[in-house]
């Protein structure tokens, strides 16, 4: 089975870095702060593979580099190295960006910001752990869907309001409180909102960025139960941030171990927390037992 994106090689460093960055950091090290120049290495050659309508987990201590790695593929923040390829599954959406009798795409970090917006509201949806960071509390729930709606390209008002309704339906809030703004609800509400404005392009791809954070057990167990059934029923694939393991458990089918900005483990979920083979994946199944 062809993945449905490939990544290979994937960096990112903030400060202006030496020569020595990458060798005087990492899992070994217990840092990902260059000691010669104080660059931060947040990600460092990070490869893999996402598979169609497949979840796959991605944990660590906070500083790991985890949540830098979602903001790189959603082309928030750009890249210092790498490769980033579709499979032809997307030409039908977007064929300009595939080569002809090519598998895979272009590397996606080599297209223009016009191009990686293209992409990002076309294929791509995220659910950031803070929901002021996905929606407009002052504007109203339908209006915050309607918003992405129409930087997917849809222009009739009455459209995207029936859009707005069904989506809100499915993610469990009230159709009768669309008109309300989400500074009116409930964190775990908010999380809903975002989870179907995130939905509204029927995106290949989602990203989910410690989604459960600072929600109560009942509302966290009633958010993820809503994703689990969504990924089903829109054959989603979906790369899940978290550093708890129960919600990987609950929802990855395969999992990496992130520290210091590397991948330190990888493989299937059960295999992972039941037999981990790194000392730093050990010391966090441990933790949370």
């Amino acid at each position: 089975m062809e993945a449905l994106i490939r990544v290979r090689g994937l960096s990112k460093r903030f400060g202006q870095g030496c020569a020595r960055c990458a060798d005087a950091t990492g899992p070994e090290h217990d840092t990902n702060l260059c000691p010669h120049c104080g660059a931060v290495m947040a990600c460092h050659d990070v490869s893999f593979d996402l598979f169609r309508n497949e979840a796959l987990g991605v944990v660590g201590e906070s500083g790991s580099g985890k949540s830098t790695l979602v903001r790189l593929l959603h082309f928030e923040w750009e890249a210092g190295g790498g490769d980033i390829n579709l499979h032809r599954s997307a030409a039908e959406i977007l064929p300009e960006i595939f080569p002809d009798n090519a598998d895979y795409s272009v590397n996606l970090l080599s297209l223009s910001h016009f191009q990686k917006r293209r992409i990002r509201s076309t294929l791509m949806g995220i659910v950031y752990q803070n929901p002021q960071l996905g929606l407009r509390m002052q504007i109203s729930s339908g209006g915050n869907i309607a918003e992405r709606l129409l930087g997917a390209g849809w222009r009739h008002i009455g459209r995207m309001r029936r859009r707005s309704a069904e989506l809100l339906e499915r993610t469990e809030i009230p159709v009768t409180r669309m008109d309300e703004p989400p500074c009116h609800f409930s964190g775990g509400m908010q999380q809903r909102v975002q989870i179907a404005k995130s939905l509204s392009n029927n995106p290949l791809i989602l990203f989910l960025d410690e989604v459960t954070t600072g929600l109560d057990l009942s509302v966290q167990a009633r958010v993820l139960d809503l994703i689990r059934n969504l990924r089903n029923e829109f054959n989603l694939s979906m790369l899940v941030v978290s550093h708890d393991l129960g919600v990987i458990s609950l929802l990855c089918q395969r999992t990496m171990v992130m520290k210091s900005g590397r991948v330190v483990e990888a493989g299937l979920t059960d295999q992972i927390l039941q037999d981990p083979q790194h000392r730093y994946t050990q010391l966090l199944v441990a933790s949370q037992l």
